[in-house]
């Protein structure tokens, strides 16, 4: 690193702390909190709100960080991870020339011979890129996405940063132990290598757009790959205005709740059919066409479900839904959670107290953020770690939940996820898929015994050649191994005093030479020595309670 670059980064780690310390959170650098930061409330019940000030004060690749923490509630304490979802991702334009320098180098011709149209002012803009207008030489509107100049090497620096800032914290502060941060880091750093490269979020687009092929309802822009590349995203401009800026107020409440639903049953075929779903539902990448139509843009945060994940979270649903908490535990494992046999039970029991409070409620009066929240809070403070695709997951129907309930108060995830559910657990009993179970299974079972002569001959060549040690470790057998050795050692000790005793008896005897109490003084060294040992071993014998 040159020393000039090192210079930037410990003024820029200077200008952290400050911020830091100016929110209450100096003690993570050594310094003391500003007079007055926390304005004389309980520090835990602010620290939320001040994190979320601090980040955004910080910039856009803090505010990304504070928006990745949002979408981990598996490490982030509740209260925090409300004040997170608050952030916004937003900053200053870029210049127009080089906007222009990228595109141009990007794709190898002059802007002009790209584009009939291009609007210099941007319709958005984030940290990493922004959204112009334009139009093809065929007449064709579309929407340009451009990374910013500066963006991979600028975001690489606040990485590191935020690295250097972690650990400081992590070795400093028991107070903010509450987040890995280290960890969290890491993953923002994996997170903004997949947002550098626009290739993978066209192909997102592109499997959203055959998914939902033949839909009138949703409609999702095409991608023009010969205007893009890994820094430049041209895709068709999409009809609609983004659900942030509709006045619902003008609309009949049949029509919101219409658009609720719309909303809603759009993320359920995604998750419950699709298995791959766009992964920020927020008012900003959700056009509304009219009560039941929607067009989908920005498709950078998507994540994949398996048919086998697809079943056990509908496993999962209906047991929420049916209050069945026993099954909880397991249907958590089945979807990748990890955690000790020994919790089971407690998970089962903190699980069952919030299913008993809605026990008397009817299906729509269940508040569905309410619920998850209070399942991830309780996974959360038992330490329990989520596979990362659940945890997307679970902040993607706790946004959509917040969303409808915006458009609609009072409308409910639930209502529409259940008929997905029952639809899809229906379906497992259909018989072409319990055939194709079958057949697979079968293939399974056959390349199973065909590999089994070849496995039984490389264990048979390992058992000859030396190369396998078997050990046997049955249960208990460490705590034996040392009883066993504290009782030889004692054996040995008794041994030795016994001896020592004998031989100053044996001493007394035959020495001639002055005695104390009858003991010849040559032999008072190892009696002495002997009684010791002895009165040791009793006492130790004594305080173990075994006799």
């Amino acid at each position: 690193m040159a020393r000039g670059e090192r210079r930037q980064n410990l003024a820029r780690l200077g200008e952290i702390a400050q911020v830091a310390a100016r929110h209450g959170f100096g003690y993570a650098f050594g310094r003391k909190e500003e007079p007055g930061a926390l304005e004389g409330e309980p520090a835990a019940r602010t620290r939320g709100r001040r994190l979320r000030e601090m980040l955004d004060e910080l910039g856009p690749t803090f505010v990304k960080f504070g928006q990745l923490l949002s979408t981990r509630p598996d490490i982030v304490p509740p209260d925090i991870l409300v004040e997170l979802r608050g952030l916004q991702d937003d900053a200053r334009p870029e210049p127009f020339d080089r906007v222009r320098a990228v595109v141009e180098a990007e794709l190898g011709m002059r802007m002009e011979q790209v584009f009939l149209e291009f609007d210099e002012r941007p319709i958005a803009a984030a940290s990493i890129g922004q959204v112009h207008r334009a139009r093809l030489p065929g007449g064709q509107e579309v929407v340009v996405k451009v990374q910013r100049p500066d963006a991979e090497r600028r975001l690489a620096a606040d990485v590191q940063l935020l690295h250097q800032a972690a650990r400081v914290a992590r070795e400093r502060i028991r107070r903010l132990q509450f987040i890995d941060l280290v960890g969290a880091v890491d993953e923002l750093a994996r997170t903004v290598r997949r947002e550098l490269d626009y290739n993978i979020e066209a192909r997102n687009a592109e499997v959203f757009r055959r998914n939902f092929a033949g839909d009138e309802t949703v409609l999702v822009p095409r991608v023009f790959w010969r205007y893009t590349s890994g820094r430049v995203l041209t895709m068709e401009r999409v009809e609609g205005t983004p659900l942030s800026q509709v006045d619902l107020g003008a609309w009949s409440a049949d029509e919101r709740r219409t658009l609720a639903n719309r909303l809603c049953e759009t993320w359920m075929q995604m998750v419950f059919v699709h298995g791959f779903f766009h992964a920020d539902p927020h008012p900003a990448n959700v056009l509304v066409r009219g009560p039941d139509r929607l067009s989908l843009v920005d498709f950078g945060m998507s994540e994949q479900l398996s048919p086998r994940d697809r079943e056990a979270a509908v496993r999962l649903l209906m047991d929420i839904l049916n209050q069945d908490a026993e099954r909880l535990p397991r249907r958590l494992r089945a979807l990748g959670v990890r955690y000790p046999r020994q919790m089971e039970e407690e998970l089962a029991e903190r699980l069952g107290v919030i299913l008993q409070r809605y026990s008397a409620s009817a299906i729509g009066e269940i508040d569905a953020r309410e619920v998850l929240r209070e399942i991830f809070g309780t996974i959360y403070r038992l330490d329990i770690t989520l596979p990362a695709r659940w945890v997307m997951l679970d902040k993607t129907l706790a946004t959509l939940a917040g969303v409808a309930l915006e458009i609609y108060p009072g409308f409910n995830v639930f209502e529409v996820a259940r008929p997905y559910a029952m639809r899809m657990a229906a379906q497992r009993f259909r018989p072409d898929r319990i055939a194709d179970r079958v057949r697979i299974d079968a293939g399974r079972y056959a390349e199973a015994m065909l590999d089994y002569p070849f496995q039984l001959s490389e264990l048979l060549d390992e058992f000859k050649d030396g190369d396998i040690e078997i050990r046997i470790r049955p249960e208990g057998w460490s705590d034996a191994v040392e009883k066993a050795q504290a009782s030889a050692n004692r054996l040995a000790l008794a041994v030795i005093g016994s001896a020592l005793l004998i031989s100053s008896a044996l001493i007394s005897v035959f020495a001639q030479s002055a005695d104390l109490a009858g003991l010849a003084l040559i032999g008072v060294p190892s009696a002495l020595l002997g009684f010791a040992i002895v009165g040791w071993l009793c006492a130790g014998i004594f305080r173990s309670g075994r006799w």
